[in-house]
């Protein structure tokens, strides 16, 4: 993964970014994915295997999207929205659901506990950590033992795929575009793509969360192959 800013630099920019892009974060993604986000979460609860009672952390929360999904699909979960951007949370507090929690949390250096959660979830925020095998290696310190792991990201696109051209014609061209008419911010959303493009394959993502410890690592792809659904199993 190419990465030419250091860990205080990346964060600052991604910071920055999510704050201004905040009001009309959820649309773009409903616009980019075409709807396809909300089913993409729906999966994501559903692989975590929520029971009565347990704690699920949405790290990167962003606007609360999957924390709420936990809250909808076992209502008797604590849900925990952490992320580092107070105007992503703000954005996404108006549709606050009973037993949602929200807390500012840097994804390197995690505000709790060993063995706190019985599931930790992410949509789209490993690509964007400025250290990602210590923020795989916070998230596994923070699950209970037999906890769940789940994790939404992008994934670069296939290289031999007749549908290449068309993907990265939509990331190069068509997302800018949509972002600028939307949110006024071209440049975050030239940085989306880019990042995605730039990212760890997801069988290379695979080999490092198994590298921290994890098992059961197994992931799925969607969307032609440029997203891809993530999971494991921290050891009992």
């Amino acid at each position: 993964m190419r990465n030419d800013l250091s860990s205080s630099d990346k964060a600052a920019r991604v910071r920055g970014m999510f704050s201004r892009i905040a009001p009309r974060y959820d649309l773009m993604n409903r616009l980019m994915t075409a709807g396809q986000d909300v089913r993409w979460r729906k999966e994501i609860i559903r692989l975590a295997r929520l029971q009565p009672g347990a704690r699920v952390l949405d790290l990167g929360a962003g606007t609360g999207d999957i924390a709420r999904e936990a809250l909808r699909q076992q209502p008797e979960c604590l849900s925990v929205a952490a992320d580092f951007t107070l105007e992503m949370m703000l954005a996404g507090q108006p549709r606050n659901l009973r037993g949602l929690v929200w807390c500012a949390a840097d994804a390197l250096n995690l505000p709790y506990d060993e063995h706190t959660f019985d599931a930790v979830v992410s949509g789209f925020l490993l690509r964007n950590v400025a250290d990602l095998p210590r923020a795989i290696a916070e998230q596994y310190r923070v699950l209970k033992p037999g906890g769940r792991w789940v994790a939404l990201d992008t994934t670069p696109p296939p290289q031999k795929s007749p549908l290449t051209p068309f993907i990265r014609f939509h990331m190069r061209r068509v997302i800018p575009f949509l972002g600028e008419v939307i949110t006024g911010e071209r440049d975050a959303y030239v940085y989306l793509p880019t990042s995605s493009e730039n990212f760890l394959g997801a069988k290379v993502l695979a080999r490092l969360v198994e590298a921290a410890g994890f098992q059961q690592v197994a992931f799925r792809r969607y969307l032609f192959g440029v997203v891809a659904i993530h999971q494991a199993v921290k050891p009992a």
